[in-house]
């Protein structure tokens, strides 16, 4: 009788849960992405919900934060990265004068992500943040 795990090692188990995980961050990235760019604030930090009250709270976004936090430190551990969930913690590590806004930041976000340009160098000039 042989199960996976005898069938497997378990780096190839470890290989296709992360890229599960990858597969569902992906698709909860890109609804919330497209609900940001038609203006829900909240997705890429909470702090400035925070002082408008509970009624504009964002569950899913909030989940997708700490989604993207746990798999990074998942794949840091298996010496490997998420070029995806990188550039959306970046995002949210903005702040500042210089920040261009949610809306204009998913709809940019969703632009390099059509074009395939996530996880590539850029030149700062070429950014919209």
């Amino acid at each position: 009788m042989n199960n996976e795990s005898e069938v497997n090692p378990p780096e190839e188990n470890a290989s296709g849960q992360t890229e599960a995980l990858e597969q569902a961050f992906c698709e909860q990235l890109m609804a919330c992405l497209d609900e940001c760019a038609r203006g829900r604030r909240g997705l890429f930090s909470s702090v400035e919900l925070l002082e408008e009250g509970d009624e504009n709270a964002w569950p899913e976004a909030e989940r997708l934060r700490e989604l993207a936090l746990a798999m990074q430190g998942v794949l840091a551990q298996l010496e490997t990265q998420n070029a995806l969930c990188d550039e959306f913690l970046d995002l949210c590590s903005m702040h500042g004068e210089s920040h261009p806004g949610e809306r204009k930041l998913a709809r940019a976000f969703l632009e390099r992500i059509e074009r395939g340009e996530v996880g590539q160098q850029q030149t700062g000039k070429n950014l919209p943040w």
